[in-house]
């Protein structure tokens, strides 16, 4: 059974302020599309993990940076309401981080990232309590990664969005999540001691060292976006396997965590305690 004490978690990652385009569908190459209805709210990987974790019962604390305006203050006091310790997110100077989304009918989405503030973290103050299980993503440097690795006792990658991963940290990674496009594009972590695999609406696969040691299937949803889905799905899988979950369930609870989160209109949606998406075990 699980250990009723809540988990403790770092998430290292972006925090951004989402302005997001629903439409029809989307537009082509310059073309201009109509009738869009829009919408703004919190976001980034790593505060969307964050988040997640911490609705899914997690003590969270997040590692990352704002700027000294509006959309920083702002993330601060939505963080805090919802019981994210922020008090290692950085000021830096420079603005919040910005992501411009376009979600068509189908929840498809096509993304721009301005880093803003992501891109000026200070690697050597980010505040770690060495030996921490922390869960990072690649939308921050890899400065900042190296250091997160180097500090945790536990260490979660999500290589997303996929490029050259910093030097020694997947030999630091204890897990390794990555949807089937990341999968192809890094070959190097198809060895990874611990690996997901996430296959969309067809579940996920958890790989040890290259032999499937579990799967998982989807779970039919009304789908609405997919853009916080796989960071929900992330927390959910980490907080699992940290908690005491056997690897099976752990990965059988996180598809039904990013089932519910397509199923939502928000990057940061309102999840249930983790023991909500009830699993046989």
């Amino acid at each position: 059974m699980p250990d009723p004490t809540p988990v403790a978690l770092t998430v290292v990652g972006a925090i951004n302020v989402d302005l997001t385009a629903r439409v029809e569908r989307a537009p082509g190459p310059g073309e201009t599309v109509a009738g869009g209805v829009l919408q703004r709210g919190p976001g980034g990987k790593g505060a969307n993990q964050a988040v997640a974790a911490a609705r899914l019962g997690a003590a969270v604390r997040l590692v990352g940076a704002v700027g000294d305006d509006l959309d920083g203050r702002g993330v601060r006091a939505q963080l805090a309401s919802i019981g994210v310790d922020a008090s290692t997110v950085q000021t830096a100077d420079a603005a919040t981080g910005t992501a411009l989304i376009v979600v068509d009918a189908t929840g498809e989405n096509s993304i721009v990232v301005c880093a803003g503030a992501n891109a000026a973290i200070d690697a050597d103050a980010l505040g770690i309590e060495v030996g921490s299980a922390v869960l990072a993503q690649l939308e921050v440097s890899d400065a900042v990664i190296a250091a997160a690795a180097d500090t945790a006792g536990f260490f979660a990658l999500n290589a997303a969005p996929a490029r050259p991963l910093p030097a020694g940290v997947l030999e630091r990674a204890d897990l390794v999540i990555v949807n089937e496009t990341e999968y192809a594009q890094l070959p190097e972590v198809h060895d990874a001691p611990l690996l997901c695999v996430t296959l969309g609406a067809a579940g996920a696969r958890l790989y040890r060292h290259g032999e499937l040691v579990a799967s998982a299937p989807g779970v039919s949803t009304t789908v609405r976006n997919t853009v916080g889905a796989g960071d929900a799905f992330c927390a959910a899988l980490v907080v699992g396997l940290l908690r005491g979950d056997a690897e099976e369930v752990a990965l059988a609870r996180a598809c039904a965590v990013g089932a519910a989160a397509v199923a939502d209109d928000a990057s940061q949606p309102d999840l249930h305690p983790l023991d909500a998406y009830g699993v046989s075990a």
